[in-house]
């Protein structure tokens, strides 16, 4: 069983890593544009009439050929390539000097992310305002299965709309309230959750924030069909990429994750340096 102390250096630990994942190169912060590509070719450079427009560098680095399902990348010099979207992973990257982009999917609606690896240069990361680590929001609850699985509806940021088919909710209890969350998405290695709380918009991201609980915290028996426990630590949630880019899609806590009432623990609103 963890000790307060071994939990107090594993948040430490937490701590760190997202200040290291927020400054490094590859950072939210560091998105400088989010353009929708259409069908057929699209092209790349700085030049006005590029779909995908670069803040410097030359005016045609190259073209995307978004066709049939695939996109292949035609470099002005170099090879062709096609690239993967994130739809099953880690996307392709395309580098030139300091600049880079891949093609994220959304529900069949292609984009490229346009990334400044040198963002930091300026402006670097000054770290995040969090809550005082509290044990008492580290919390046990319920997982319990859903017969049948419901349907929820999710919007995001872009106002787009996707389904999402939930086969657990986690339940607990915080002041004599029992409330209930339902995870955005489950797989092998995390359990995924949206939420909004009292804190929305005052001291945290108004938007609402992401919580990831590990799949090791839990109980064997909770496989599909089968109730359990879950561990949900409140001390670790954190704001979403919208809360440090406009070039993110992040999806929006639907109805059902608005808690009744504050939660302060983890990270708190982000405040972009002048």
């Amino acid at each position: 069983m963890e000790t307060k102390l071994d939990s107090q250096i594993s948040h430490r630990r937490w701590l760190a890593a997202r200040h290291d994942e927020l400054a490094a190169p590859e950072s939210w912060l560091g998105l400088v544009g989010l353009f929708w590509l259409e069908p057929g070719v699209n092209r790349v450079g700085s030049a006005a009439g590029s779909l995908v427009r670069l803040p410097g560098g030359p005016e045609h680095l190259g073209e995307l050929l978004w066709n049939d399902g695939r996109v292949v990348w035609y470099p002005v010099t170099g090879e062709a390539r096609e690239l993967q979207t994130d739809a099953a992973g880690q996307p392709s990257t395309v580098e030139h000097e300091n600049w880079s982009f891949f093609i994220v999917d959304r529900d069949g609606h292609l984009a490229v992310r346009l990334r400044d690896r040198d963002w930091a240069a300026g402006k670097p990361f000054a770290g995040l305002d969090y809550f005082e680590f509290d044990p008492a929001w580290q919390i046990a609850a319920e997982w319990q299965a859903l017969s049948p699985p419901l349907r929820m509806e999710v919007h995001n940021v872009s106002g787009e709309l996707k389904t999402v088919e939930v086969a657990h909710q986690a339940v607990f209890e915080v002041a004599g309230q029992t409330v209930t969350l339902l995870p955005m998405s489950v797989n092998d290695k995390e359990v995924f959750f949206v939420f909004r709380d009292r804190t929305s918009g005052k001291e945290t991201y108004g938007a609402g924030r992401f919580l990831k609980a590990p799949a090791a915290t839990m109980e064997a028996t909770a496989g599909p069909g089968a109730n359990g426990k879950i561990s949900l630590d409140f001390n670790r949630a954190y704001n979403p990429p919208c809360a440090f880019t406009p070039f993110a899609t992040c999806p929006l806590p639907p109805p059902e994750n608005w808690l009744p009432f504050a939660v302060p623990a983890g990270e708190k609103k982000w405040v972009k340096a002048a």
